[in-house]
């Protein structure tokens, strides 16, 4: 009899676990599903958030990927193709004001793997040797303190200059020490020069120099864009050579590669018997000097990707705790049903994931049509990694889900009598 009794008590507590209501996989998708489509427009605008934080986050990375390997072909052609060599003039510079021999850019030049080479140094001016467009007196011109550099032929042409009108001045020029000058374009602008036709001049003090180029641009020594550059033996004739503390440097432009080849042996060639008076400086590691900076991308636009992810999220949990509010009535409902609180946090949170994950693949196309859209008007390749695209749908799924935790916990405590009331 007693046996029979716990037998009863059992099975009733089996009939009691098994009257417990349950929410199948297919019926929360479907229940979900509904709750999506139900409130289309507003669907489409939670989503929003989701779609405008993965697009950023793929087009950052897509594009700090793509201008990584700009930095890298930047890097390869310009910086390790540079080698500069300062003259320390031995253990006595104050006896030796110019140890660059006359012939400097021929020596250096013979060497394989030299593009172009010449021997520059910044000229001393007085203090009424201001820069003009005219003489001093004369029309009112406004003189200004602008740089003047001597330069041999061959450092406009290491430079690799854009010249936007003209010429630079050439061996004939440094031979004669004829008076002219080549100057950056933002100092013609300032001097009023825009035309070469009617040879125009630049003064320095009261001396003229005919200006033969105009430079746009340079690929190296950009500081020569806002200097006067003149012939050499113009600036010697003139001025004077090196003085202490301004002495001169000679800028190379190597082929790729052959730079450090170059720097072990280019003092020998300058002056067999005096290697030492010169100090040469090889092109850095780039190897060291791209990983600093895409680390340094990399960092800055991650941080911008996040920040949009974050804005994506707090939109989609402020949508999403208005619809708790808004479905009070049918979340009561359920629940007087038969649903459990957990059946409603569960059902919150796929849709809330649901519109993540959909942001997600939206946001991952559009990220990607923006990094190929703007590496074909920069004429780049465009480089975007396989793990960015798989990982970004993720990416917005669990940040719907994140964004959903919240509301859903809220929908979970409605209790039914208070639900229906409203």
């Amino acid at each position: 009899m007693r046996t029979s009794l716990i037998g009863r008590r059992r099975d009733a507590g089996r009939n009691s676990g098994a009257d417990r209501s349950r929410l199948a996989l297919r019926d929360l998708l479907s229940e979900s599903a509904a709750g999506v489509l139900q409130r289309p427009a507003r669907s489409a605008l939670t989503a929003l958030g989701t779609v405008l934080g993965v697009g950023t986050f793929v087009a950052v990375l897509g594009l700090t990927a793509t201008t990584s390997s700009q930095i890298d072909s930047r890097f390869n052609a310009l910086t390790a193709t540079e080698v500069t060599v300062e003259d320390t003039g031995g253990a006595q510079p104050e006896f030796l004001a110019n140890a660059f021999p006359a012939d400097a850019d021929r020596r250096v030049e013979r060497l394989h793997g030299v593009r172009r080479a010449g021997v520059y140094w910044p000229v001393r001016l007085g203090p009424e040797d201001l820069v003009r467009s005219a003489p001093p007196g004369v029309g009112g011109a406004q003189g200004e303190r602008t740089a003047v550099v001597a330069a041999s032929p061959g450092v406009l042409d290491a430079a690799d200059p854009v010249l936007s009108q003209g010429r630079t001045f050439d061996a004939y020029h440094d031979r004669r020490a004829e008076s002219v000058a080549v100057i950056g374009a933002g100092l013609a602008d300032r001097l009023g020069v825009t035309t070469l036709e009617t040879a125009p001049a630049v003064f320095v003090g009261d001396r003229a120099f005919t200006v033969i180029g105009i430079v746009a641009d340079v690929e190296r020594r950009a500081d020569l864009l806002q200097s006067v550059v003149v012939p050499r033996t113009t600036a010697e004739r003139i001025w004077g050579g090196p003085r202490s503390g301004e002495r001169a440097k000679m800028l190379i432009a190597t082929e790729l590669g052959a730079a450090r080849q170059i720097a072990s042996g280019v003092a020998l060639a300058l002056d067999p018997a005096h290697p030492e008076y010169f100090k040469v400086v090889p092109p850095p590691d780039p190897r060291s000097l791209r990983a600093t900076v895409t680390s340094d991308l990399d960092q800055l636009f991650m941080l911008l990707a996040a920040i949009c992810l974050v804005i994506g999220a707090v939109g989609i949990a402020n949508t999403t705790l208005v619809a708790v509010l808004e479905r009070t009535g049918e979340i009561g409902l359920r629940r007087a049903l038969g649903a459990r609180g957990r059946h409603i946090t569960v059902q919150f949170l796929a849709e809330s994931g649901a519109l993540g994950a959909l942001g997600g693949l939206v946001g991952t196309s559009l990220g990607t049509v923006t990094v190929v859209a703007m590496a074909v008007v920069r004429d780049w390749t465009p480089v975007i990694h396989p793990v960015t695209v798989l990982a970004a749908p993720v990416v917005g799924l669990v940040t719907g889900v994140v964004a959903g935790l919240y509301p859903a916990w809220r929908a979970s405590r409605i209790q039914p009598a208070e639900a229906l009331r409203r």
